[in-house]
Formats: structure tokens, sequence, C-alpha cells
């Protein structure tokens, strides 16, 4: 028996790029826009991020901003996918949400009551249990099928769209919502900030004097479908998720291993499952946080794995580091660009390194290739590669 290859039916993207996949497709091939210090909470650090301003027609959701940037790529994934709330009754619909904020840092004062040794008022703690991404979705839709929030720090939207096509793979669900989603939160910005890897300036990507990460905020949603299912619903699928990589090397609780050994072991995964081999993958949108250790490591991983052939990119100098969302914002963009028949350059980039053996793209680069590879790390060596592929 083959592997089940698995669809996407449709996909929503909200990040500083563009505000819906068609705002997202044009501004992914234009000049990334600036950064700017954020407006939504008070802060001391001058540290530019990639903020959201505002979202058309989201008023306020219990769970804060997260699940209002959730809820918009989520409807305009289900819209693309065909798919209504009478269409998902009775349909084995899984759900799979990758996140870092959401239902962990989504309302310090309610934090500080507790540890001061206040009553929190009862509607903090109602927004706490309602910042559960993945039981959110479950409940709105009344579906039945499993429902999982990954919290795996900057591989968790990765991670919610492989493991979602395991689901459809393992015949588990005939449908998947799967995705990341996060907002802006102060926690971050000062946590990185105090691990001296944030950049005072926009970020550079792979570039020799890279000084360090941008914050984002976004969501990224895709709709996973089996054959059987699309076909029944008369639904044409343009993207496949070919594979899956996961490896966790535990190196070091930031750091990834200097050797990027369990990166390496991801990035294989994800092609020997997809049946590829290196020369089929036309472009790999990297991780690429702009950070020392990242970018070198990663670099030279995939400099390991391609040759000097190898076609690659960070989007983070356009959407800055999403955390939970990277990872399916990325798998997203990489459709877009199998699309388009075009990779994107890797803004930013300006100077050689010599610990960087083979440059990212410097110019946008034209390619009739049907497989592209993302992939996504995180704190405690965590690992992801998801290999999409355009269907003819």
């Amino acid at each position: 028996m083959g592997v089940i290859p698995v669809g996407v039916s449709g996909f929503g993207a909200v990040s500083a790029v563009g505000v819906g996949v068609e705002a997202t497709r044009a501004g992914l091939f234009a000049p990334p826009p600036r950064p700017a210090l954020p407006h939504r909470f008070g802060t001391e650090l001058e540290l530019p991020v990639f903020e959201i301003a505002s979202l058309p027609g989201t008023p306020g959701i219990a769970g804060g901003f997260t699940m209002e940037l959730l809820r918009l790529a989520l409807d305009e994934a289900l819209r693309e996918a065909g798919l209504t709330e009478e269409e998902l009754a009775g349909k084995r619909v899984g759900v799979c949400i990758g996140t870092t904020v959401a239902c962990q840092l989504n309302n310090i004062p309610f934090y500080a009551d507790l540890r001061a040794g206040r009553a929190a008022p009862r509607e903090a703690f109602r927004s706490y249990v309602k910042g559960d991404p993945a039981e959110w979705v479950r409940r709105r839709y009344r579906l039945e099928g499993p429902a999982l929030t990954v919290s795996n720090a900057c591989t968790s939207g990765a991670d919610a769209v492989g493991i979602a096509s395991l689901w459809i793979r393992e015949g588990v669900c005939d449908l998947a919502i799967a995705g990341g989603a996060d907002e802006l939160n102060q926690v971050p910005l000062d946590g990185f900030h105090a691990l001296g890897v944030c950049s005072a300036e926009p970020c550079r990507p792979f570039d020799a004097d890279r000084s360090g990460l941008n914050l984002g905020e976004g969501a990224g949603v895709v709709i996973l479908e089996s054959p059987g299912s699309a076909k029944r619903r008369g639904i044409g699928r343009k993207f496949i998720v070919g594979g899956f990589g996961k490896s966790a090397d535990a190196y070091h609780i930031t750091q990834p291993h200097p050797e990027g050994i369990g990166l390496e072991r991801a990035v294989r995964q994800a092609l020997e499952s997809a049946g590829l081999t290196p020369a089929r993958i036309a472009f790999v949108n990297a991780h690429g946080t702009g950070t020392p250790a990242n970018d070198r490591v990663e670099a030279q991983t995939l400099a390991r794995v391609f040759g000097p052939e190898l076609k690659y990119m960070s989007t983070k100098s356009m959407t800055g580091h999403t955390l939970g969302a990277a990872g399916a914002l990325e798998f997203i963009f990489c459709c877009l660009m199998l699309e388009a028949r075009r990779a994107v350059k890797n803004h930013g980039y300006r100077t050689p390194s010599e610990e960087i053996p083979v440059p990212p793209l410097t110019e946008d680069f034209a390619t009739d290739g049907a497989w592209a590879l993302s992939t996504s790390l995180a704190f405690g060596g965590s690992n992801t590669a998801l290999a999409v592929g355009r269907i003819p």
C-alpha cells in the first residue's frame, strides 16, 4: 500500500506581508515593509517588530489578539476549501494548531494577580481558558475529531501541519485544520532581548553582519484532506504535504547543535517520506532568524544536504519571527512561490560570510520545480522539515 498523498484544499494567511492570501501573494514579491516599534504594549526596549496594526471585521474574541489572527486565517482557509459549518458536520475533522502565546502568555495581569495572592477577576480566567486555539476551533464548529494545541516553541506551526498530515495518512480523519497563530507579546520580546539575540535594526538573515532577529505576529491555517474526501466533495487540490521530518537533538536549551545533527535528520526524514532526492527540491524556505548561531548551523547543514546548487532564503526579513505561526506561514509561502514558479530573494542580505558556505538567493529565482522544503528550528533542539509539492 502506497503512502496516502495529503492534499492542501485551502489556506489562509495573516502577517506583516499581507492580511489575507491575495495581499500575501502580492506582498511576498514586493519590497518588505520596515518594522516599527511595538505600540500594543509599553516597553522601554527600542526593538523593532513586525506588528499588525489592525484586522478587518474581527471584533474582540475571548483569548486575545492571537485568536483574532487565527479566526481570520481560519475563515479564509475554509472559504478557499469550499467548506461551511454544515459541510463540516458529520465529517471526521481533526484540529492541530501551534502557538507559544495563546493559552500561556495571553494575560500577564492575570498571572501577576495570582503570584501576588490576589483574587483575579473571573473574566481573566475565562479568557485564559478560552485561549486554547485547537479547542476553540473544535468548539466553534462542533468537531468530533482529534484536537491538539502544539506549544513547541518556534517549530509549533510546522509541527502542527506535520502532525495533521500524519492523521490523514493514518486514516484518523478525512479532513484536518492545521496551522499556527501568535501575537506579539512582552514576554518573548523581553526574553529574546535577555538572550542577546534581538536586532535593533531590520534583521538580515545569513548576512555576515547579522545582529539578531525581529519579532513578528501572524497566523497561517491550511486545510488538509485525503484524496477520497476531496473526490467526494469534487474539490481540486493544488498542493500536497509530501513529507514530514521531526527530530530533537537536545544539545542545549536555546542553541542548535553546532553540527546541525538534528536538523539534518529532520530534513532527510522529510525527503525520504516524500520519496524525494535533494536534487528534486527547487528551493528551501529556511528558518533563517538572523541570529548568529541559527543561521550558521542551518546554512552549513543545508549545504551539506543539497550541495553547492542549493537555492534558499529566509522570509523572516519580511514577517519577523512569528514564533508559533512561523512554520505554518512559511509552508504557505512555499505554496505561493511554487504556484508563481518564482522563489523570492533573501531580503536584507548584503555581505557574504565565510561561515555561510552557500549564499542565499540575492535575486528572485525562476523555477519550474514542483517541490520545496520549509525548515523550522526551536529551543530545546527541536527541528522540523516539511516537503510541499505542487500538483501539475
